[in-house]
């Protein structure tokens, strides 16, 4: 790659790929970890149809797979007790 590719961005992408969406009781859950000091803080979004709820909380994770199922796991949790009322927040 040439030096003005790697200034502009240009070439290929180095983006790791994103995690599966998961369905559950007709919500989607996308996880989505965000980094921060060597670790991933526990993130992703919850959607139904056009509505969406960010979940960010502060759990840490060493590694962004354990991040992923943490999501998944809390986020079935927040979808048990809350259902579509997690929207009107």
């Amino acid at each position: 790659m040439s030096f003005w590719s790697r200034l502009f961005g240009g070439g290929g992408s180095s983006a790791e790929p994103e995690a599966e969406v998961e369905t559950y009781k007709d919500f989607s859950l996308r996880p989505e970890p965000m980094p921060e000091g060597g670790q991933f803080r526990l993130a992703g979004t919850i959607s139904k149809g056009e509505k969406n709820h960010k979940l960010i909380r502060a759990d840490l994770f060493p590694d962004k797979d354990q991040c992923n199922a943490a999501f998944s796991r809390k986020a079935r949790q927040v979808i048990d007790e809350q259902g579509e009322r997690l929207f009107n927040q």
